[in-house]
């Protein structure tokens, strides 16, 4: 196995190295998801038997979520992991230990589940319709919530936790059952409730959460909605009712129409209107509830403008309980004002006039003649009153009669009733001397009844005579105002005065108040004419709003001048509202109430002071209760329950505030108090509406649990309540017994009957449905209950190991690259257990290739969830690195309470299918292609070209072709060709080699490089293809090079190979040779060739050598030289690149003649020169040995000479003289410099062969004579002491002559 391997690499290091490197003998972990940050998650341990200091270290994308101590190998979490998210983790772990390779491994990291997710409801909204006629016990809507831990945590229970509206009452009106089931429990009412919203909670089984167990909930809405049934009473649209009426109208007149409806939208039943009150002018119509007059009206004869009917509405038929179905309001009907009634005239003062006596039509006053304008007539009470009411008694007043000039009526017009004054309007006319007595009508017109219209009032005035000297004032009527209530003193006006032209006591003026009535009220400083309030208690605007006043200036001589005052009384809110009656209210629980609150202010009508307001006070009750702002109509917001009030008594008292709107507002309070009648109508409920209990097998008398109920009546003998089980299957395995909690609270303890044995294996049930009823005793009604279901489970004990099912362990089948998605395979486990919960583990991931392992390449390729599902996890999934997979894997039973919790190890294999997604890759040529097309036949290889395809079979399978050819020369002209490269295919291991051929003659005269494109292309769909552009340097027949032999044709083709090596050690080119030919026409040279070979030197970059090049690189390497000398070379020179035409050869021997003649002249020339020189060499010889016979023996130079110099190969010293010489230096024997010879024997472009005993030389050079100089030249040319002489010809690169 892989990790023995593992285990003893160690070992197998150890026996090699002294040092051996840590390794991990560990493949995985868990972590738990909750995992704080900062917390430890696990230890890295690695073995190291040399126990040096290890470092470790983390890698890999995964290791985001961590962090690791180097030192000590303790893991923590760095950011926070979801099991949900990803349950699998894949890092790097290294460790190093100073002195070998750090090692690392991969190492699976399982994130452990934790209860960290609520449940979660599916398929929202929730919503359903069902009638109000539904049957209690009905399932009316299924919810389902999901829970994506595991294990219990996954497990779902739902519960309702609130009923809106009204949770308190209706909270038992469902119940919903472990598979979500919601169950109605009772009985609807659509008058009472259209809609419902249940609050559901869906609560998980618990699961443990940072070490401590936790539950998670979630919570939704269900909306249901009741359909209407006929069971409900008509109902008046539009209440209130209220009209009006003229009186006096023609009988049948319609006052309003009454609608009401059936409530039961579904029925729609017919109604008949009618008016029970008695003796009224009024009547209806039965079947539209129009209103009608019956009788006459009078306004003022009624006792009141309002009259109240109260008009039933009652339906046809029957309702669902056999009783007439009826629905009562009331119709406030107003009867308006006619102008029916003339205004009348009254002797008497407002606020005391009694308008039930008799009008008077005659009175009397008198004034002052000449008083001043406006100025009213004094001791003249007149109070004109119209009992029509709001614009009928409008009314204007005017003047008749043969003084009604000098005088005016105030004020012109009235409303209702009001106080007359004569004012004056003509001074000038109210003249004592013309007459004592002026007499007027004041006539009272109701414009609104021509028919009878006017009232007269005759006045009789008595005027008073005055001095013709009086004094005046600016103006003759002052406008003044004073608030009503004003403290005694206060000054109205201050500066009131009056002009008076006489002088001294004449002129003195004294003020006064007149009419003497007045003074009550008001009073005027005698002096300064300053008007003050005299008695403020009188000023009172509700009793009198206006007064008139002459204000009397006198002078000394009792001359007097009047002024009017014009007093107008402002309202001041003092008044606050008046409560009329008491508010004292019955009523049984379940009803509405309505009452009016009534009220008054006597502050001035039509403004603020006086506009009333009303409003609840916050109290314990101000809730349930509404007040319309305006009218003061008190409501209730629904019907009365008396379970609702905590006084014993039933009673609600409801403070109201009536206000007014002045300043500062004035309120009064009033107590309402409403009592509650009591009566049974709450049944028990349930605390819950499902309950779920388990017990163990074999436990009698054991309790099992216990339900709860309450009941809302607040009397004992109605909240008392007993429990009782309902027949049915299983019910006589336990008991109930009720158990008093608290008032109203009762509880049932449930329990496993003492004489039942309930074993586990022989039960055919494992679970009980009780339904357990809760009675309320006091009930009229028995059928007063309530019931709620209870599930009792029977626990068994889980003791056996799941086991993976074998047939969902067959092979998988997975596409490559991603292109399978999401879930590839479920696995299967089972566990006999009946209360078992399984999930799947992944133990190892295996990656092989073929037969080989793939390493760790596809550790993260698939995903083994909690529930089986096997899933892809990668999109990287690549058949070229890995074609399958091996899952170790196991399953868990995580209920297991006694004995091994796991199944077997088993194994999964995922097959990887291969797709065609690789594109044939060219690899990488690191040569460089050079082709010679005059040595270049068909079918030739001059390159190759190397593509790989990392896919399998015929998707792998490369054809290579040729794309195009372009040829670039050397100025950089691109020319085309086609056919004259072809390639040819072949299989190389693991890649193709496509062989680059030429498929026609080349032209050698070409010069450049071939720019070839070869594709690949793979062999099926979808095919892929890649391109590569190879360079073929092309050498032209310019690069051809002509090497001469002393050898025949046979003996040059046996020493080939040592030629090219030869060659090619001195050039580090490669030899291409042409051809091995017999010379057949050499020209005059110094030696005769017999064979030639013609070969191009070229280069790996595409470069080659010319003639030149060549020769140089030969003579710098002596041995090289030496060597190719011995193989029979005698000259280089340039190859024949094209035999010459007849005229060129013509022009050829003319020129050849030419240079001959002048090269003989020269040679003849030449050959005299050298005679003479020869000469005198020779006396220098004789001259030097003279020297030389001086010396020693010993001093003398040993080796061998250099024929025709005086110079010795070994040092070149002088062999006389032991001293070193530079050739090119005379040293003084000759007689001139010209005669310094040159000492190298190689001067024409002439190899000797060394064997040629009888070569001479050319062109009058002295011919060797002596035997020791052809020995020493034989020497120099076999290079027998290499490290001390060499001969290097400076002129062998050119062309022989």
């Amino acid at each position: 196995m892989a990790w023995r391997s593992l285990v003893l690499l160690p070992f197998l290091l150890a026996a090699v190295s002294g040092n051996t490197a840590p390794f991990f003998n560990m493949t995985f972990v868990y972590v738990p998801e909750d995992l704080q940050l900062g917390q430890q998650a696990f230890q890295l341990t690695a073995i190291d038997f040399d126990g040096d200091p290890l470092t470790y270290s983390i890698s890999g994308p995964d290791s985001f979520y961590f962090s690791v101590d180097a030192q000590t190998g303790s893991v923590t979490l760095r950011n926070s992991l979801d099991r949900e998210h990803q349950a699998r983790l894949t890092i790097t772990v290294g460790v190093f230990d100073g002195t070998n390779d750090a090692v690392s491994r991969k190492l699976a990291i399982i994130v452990e589940d934790r209860n960290d997710n609520a449940p979660v409801f599916q398929h929202l909204p929730y919503e359903t319709f069902i009638p109000e006629n539904t049957k209690p016990g009905s399932s009316i809507y299924t919810v389902f919530a999901n829970d994506i831990d595991t294990g219990n945590a996954s497990k779902v229970s739902y519960s309702i936790e609130e009923v809106i509206p009204d949770n308190t009452k209706n909270h038992w009106l469902f119940y919903i059952l472990a598979n979500g089931n919601v169950v109605l429990n009772g009985s609807l009412d659509y008058a009472k409730n259209t809609f419902y919203q249940l609050k559901i909670l869906a609560k998980d089984g618990g699961g443990m959460l940072h070490n401590m167990l936790t539950f998670q909930n979630s919570s939704t809405y269900l909306s249901v909605t009741i359909l209407d049934q006929p069971n409900l009473d008509p109902r008046f649209l539009n209440e209130p009712y209220s009209s009006s009426v003229p009186e006096n109208c023609a009988l049948g007149t319609s006052v309003l129409t009454v609608t009401a409806m059936d409530r039961d939208t579904g029925v729609n039943d017919e109604i008949s209107y009618s008016i029970t009150n008695a003796s009224i002018p009024f009547a209806i119509s039965s079947t539209t509830g129009t209103i009608t007059v019956s009788g006459l009206l009078d306004r003022e004869q009624l006792p009141g403008e309002e009259v109240l009917l109260e008009v039933m509405a009652r339906e046809m038929h029957l309702d669902i309980h056999g009783k007439v179905a009826l629905a009562r309001t009331l119709v406030a009907v107003t009867v308006t004002d006619v102008n029916d009634n003339k205004p009348q005239f009254y002797h008497c003062s407002l606020p005391s006039c009694n308008f039930s006596t008799s009008a008077q039509n005659n009175f009397r006053g008198n004034i002052i003649e000449h008083s001043s304008s406006r100025l009213p007539v004094s001791n003249l009470s007149i109070v004109a009153h119209d009992p029509d009411k709001s614009i009928n008694s409008n009314y204007e007043l005017y003047l008749q009669g043969p003084n009604a000039s000098a005088f005016t009526v105030s004020p012109a017009k009235i409303v209702g009733t009001g106080e007359v004054q004569l004012l004056v309007q003509d001074p000038s006319s109210v003249d004592y001397e013309i007459s004592h007595i002026m007499v007027v009508q004041i006539i009272a017109n109701d414009t609104g009844n021509p028919t009878d219209c006017c009232s007269t009032a005759t006045v009789t005035i008595s005027l008073i005579d005055s001095n013709d000297h009086i004094p005046e004032f600016p103006q003759n009527t002052y406008n003044l105002s004073v608030m009503e209530g004003s403290p005694a003193g206060t000054v109205i006006s201050a500066n009131i005065t009056a002009y008076d032209p006489d002088s001294g006591v004449l002129g003195q003026i004294t003020y006064q108040l007149l009419p003497e009535s007045i003074r009550k009220i008001f009073m005027v400083n005698a002096t300064t004419g300053a008007v003050l309030v005299q008695n403020g208690s009188l000023l009172d605007r509700e009793t009198r709003s206006i007064y008139y006043a002459n204000l009397q200036a006198k002078d000394g001589g009792n001359l007097v001048g009047t002024t009017v005052l014009e007093i107008t009384v402002l309202d001041y809110n003092d008044m606050a509202p008046i409560i009329t009656g008491s508010y004292f209210i019955s009523v049984e629980e379940g009803l509405n109430i309505r009452t009016q609150i009534q009220a008054i202010d006597n502050d001035e009508p039509g403004n603020l002071n006086s506009k009333l307001g009303f409003k609840i006070l916050p109290g314990p009750f101000s809730n349930n209760f509404t007040i319309n702002a305006s009218t003061g109509e008190m409501r209730s917001k629904e019907p009365l329950d008396r379970e609702a009030l905590e006084d014993e008594q039933g009673q609600m008292v409801v403070t109201v505030k009536v206000y007014d709107h002045g300043t500062p507002p004035l309120s009064t309070l009033v107590n309402v108090t409403i009592t509650v009648g009591d009566t049974n109508d709450n049944a028990p409920m349930f605390l819950k509406q499902f309950y779920e209990f388990s017990v163990f097998e074999d436990s009698p008398e054991s309790l099992v649990g216990v339900v709860e109920a309450t009941d809302a009546d607040q009397t004992d003998i109605n909240s008392r309540i007993s429990f009782l089980l309902q027949r049915g299957s299983g019910s006589s395995n336990f008991l109930i017994r009720s158990s008093y909690l608290g008032p109203g609270h009762y509880g049932g303890q449930l329990s496993v009957d003492p004489d039942m044995s309930l074993d586990y294996d022989t039960l055919k049930q494992k679970l009980f449905s009780l339904v357990v009823l809760a009675e309320n005793t006091a009930a009229e009604n028995m059928g007063d209950t309530a019931n709620v279901s209870v599930v009792v489970h029977i626990l068994d004990i889980n003791d056996e190991p799941p086991t993976v099912q074998p047939v969902s362990l067959k092979d998988v089948h997975v596409s490559e690259n991603g292109t399978q998605q999401g879930l590839v395979h479920t696995l299967l486990a089972s566990d006999p257990d009946t209360n078992h919960s399984l999930v799947f583990e992944e133990l190892a991931v295996t990656c092989f290739k073929g037969a080989s392992s793939a390493g760790e390449v596809c550790w993260d390729w698939f995903m083994l969830a909690p529930n089986g599902s096997v899933l892809v996890n990668s999109s990287d999934i690549d058949y070229e690195l890995c074609d399958r997979v091996v899952l170790t894997l196991r399953a868990e039973d995580l209920y297991t309470e006694r004995g091994n919790r796991y199944s077997q190890n088993e194994t999964l294999r995922i097959l990887i299918t291969d797709v065609n997604d690789n594109t044939p890759l060219f690899l990488p040529i690191m040569e460089t292609f050079v082709v010679v097309p005059e040595i270049s036949p068909v079918d030739l290889q001059v390159a190759t070209v190397k593509a790989t395809d990392a896919d399998s079979g015929l998707k792998g399978t490369i054809i290579f072709s040729i794309v195009s050819v372009v040829l670039v020369d050397d100025n950089g002209v691109s020319r085309p060709f086609e056919n004259i490269f072809k390639v040819v295919t072949a299989p190389e291991q693991d890649s193709y080699v496509g062989s680059i051929q030429v498929a026609s003659n080349l032209d050698g005269s070409l010069k450049g490089q071939y720019q070839v494109t070869v594709e690949a292309q793979d062999c099926e769909a979808p095919v892929h293809t890649a391109q590569t552009m190879l360079n073929i340097f092309a050498v032209d027949q310019s690069y051809r090079i002509r090497l001469q032999f002393m050898t025949t044709v046979d003996e040059v083709q046996s020493n080939a190979e040592n030629i090219k090596v030869a060659l090619t050690t001195a050039t580090k080119a490669g030899v291409y040779v042409v051809a091995i030919r017999t010379i057949e026409d050499t020209r005059a040279t110094q030696v005769k060739a017999k064979s030639v070979m013609e070969a191009y030197f070229v280069y790996s970059n595409g470069t080659a050598l010319d003639v030149n090049q060549l020769s140089v690189l030969i003579q710098s390497n002596p041995l090289v030289l030496a060597e190719l000398v011995n193989l029979g070379l005698a000259i280089i020179g340039p190859g024949e690149v094209a035999k010459p035409t007849r005229e060129t050869e013509l022009i050829g021997i003319i020129a050849g003649l030419a240079a001959f003649l002048l090269i003989f002249i020269l040679i003849i020339t030449l050959v005299l020169i050298l005679t003479t020189r020869s000469y005198k060499r020779k006396l220098s010889a004789m001259k030097a040995l003279k020297v030389a016979t001086t010396f020693s023996p010993a001093m003398a130079q040993q080796g061998a000479g250099i024929p025709g110099t005086n110079q010795y190969n070994a040092e070149g010293a002088n062999p006389m003289l032991n001293l070193s010489l530079n050739p090119s230096h005379d040293l003084g024997f000759h007689e001139d410099s010209i005669s310094v010879a040159s000492m190298n024997s190689l001067d024409e472009n002439t190899v000797n062969a060394p064997g040629d005993s009888n070569l001479k030389a050319k062109q009058g050079k002295t011919q060797l004579t002596d035997p020791t100089d052809e020995e020493v030249l034989v020497a120099a040319l076999n290079l027998k002491e290499p490290t001390k002489t060499a001969y290097i010809n400076t002129t062998f690169t050119t062309t022989d002559l």
